[in-house]
């Protein structure tokens, strides 16, 4: 049997796990979104770019709603205050997840160039904002929050949109659009792959900037994030390893290995969520009134036998989940090409 504080951060991890999951692959497709109307020229090159992700983005969004039951399961109260929270936010952020697979499906069932343009600006406009917003809330959670008694958040979404999670959502932008460029490079050929490729190096030191410029500003902003590797010297290598991952992305590009750098591009948007995890634990939620209104693993989670029995089923259901993902990704392996079933 396992005991109640084990079981606590195992789920903690699991959570870490699904979220990491759901960045790394919607990261990319929210990145071709968001690269769409700058990288492809003409109708053909469009409906490529849409090509490329159509038949993943929906299986990729599969992590956010495994994510979400997860969390309700396991810690029910900071499920419910970080929805309450972030109400306005997860609508907006639900409606561009909506308004990307309204524009994926809409965009070719009538042939008029100006239909077409409309769901392009839709394409793009929900993918950059889905990704902001993200980026904000990741953001928000990391300064800390309105939190006041009994975990009631007491500010206001434009108290959410402070300088601080602003650029942390540009931070996520940039690491996404980075992120599906290099998949996009993957997946073309000829000149669109030519123009994917001039477009990263850009890309990158846009991402690298801003990566600087977070780092910096989160020490002097939150210092509380840097609480547990102070307490754990060891914890370190999340940073140093997720440095030798942003420098091995223009390296492996250099040496002409795409596909090095975007396992390269994965593992920074991995070591980032794992730095976020340390950066935050014990608390789900840190009340920036008062610690002791903070959400912490203890004051949130469920019962040690719904944790147990989850613990269970998700021995069963993630290897469904993993399995799922990798057969899709090797069906629809290779460069993408337009056929009678293309979007």
């Amino acid at each position: 049997m396992i005991d109640y504080d084990t079981l606590t951060f195992i789920w903690f991890v699991l959570l870490g796990v699904l979220l990491c999951g759901y960045t790394i692959l919607d990261g990319f497709d929210l990145g071709v979104g968001i690269l769409h109307p700058w990288i492809a020229r003409n109708d053909n090159e469009r409906r490529l770019v849409m090509n490329s992700i159509g038949p993943l983005w929906d299986g990729n969004e599969v992590w956010l709603v495994t994510f979400g039951g997860a969390l309700f399961a396991a810690f029910p109260v900071a499920y419910a205050t970080v929805f309450s929270s972030f109400y306005l936010a997860f609508y907006l952020l639900l409606a561009c997840l909506i308004g990307r697979a309204v524009s994926l499906e809409f965009r070719s069932k009538v042939h008029s160039e100006r239909w077409r343009k409309a769901w392009d600006i839709a394409f793009f406009g929900s993918s950059l904002t889905a990704a902001l917003l993200l980026g904000v809330a990741g953001g928000n959670v990391l300064q800390g929050m309105e939190l006041g008694p009994r975990y009631r958040y007491e500010g206001s979404l434009f108290s959410q949109l402070g300088w601080y999670p602003l650029l942390v959502g540009l931070l996520t932008v940039s690491l996404f659009a980075l992120h599906g460029a290099i998949y996009l490079f993957l997946k073309t050929e000829d000149a669109l792959q030519e123009r994917v490729r001039k477009s990263i190096t850009p890309l990158f030191f846009v991402f690298s900037s801003l990566y600087l410029l977070v780092s910096l500003t989160t020490w002097w902003h939150a210092p509380h994030s840097l609480d547990n590797l102070r307490a754990h010297p060891w914890l370190w290598i999340v940073p140093a390893l997720n440095f030798l991952a942003v420098l091995n992305v223009p390296r492996a590009m250099y040496l002409g290995r795409p596909g090095y750098a975007f396992f390269s591009s994965s593992m920074v948007i991995l070591a980032l969520a794992s730095l976020f995890s340390v950066a935050v634990f014990p608390y789900l939620m840190r009340s920036s009134i008062a610690l002791e209104y903070g959400i912490t693993l203890e004051s949130a989670r469920s019962s040690q036998q719904t944790l147990g029995t989850m613990l269970i089923i998700a021995g069963i259901g993630m290897p469904c989940v993993l399995s799922y993902t990798l057969v899709i990704y090797w069906v629809f392996r290779g460069k993408v090409k337009l056929d009678s079933s293309s979007y």
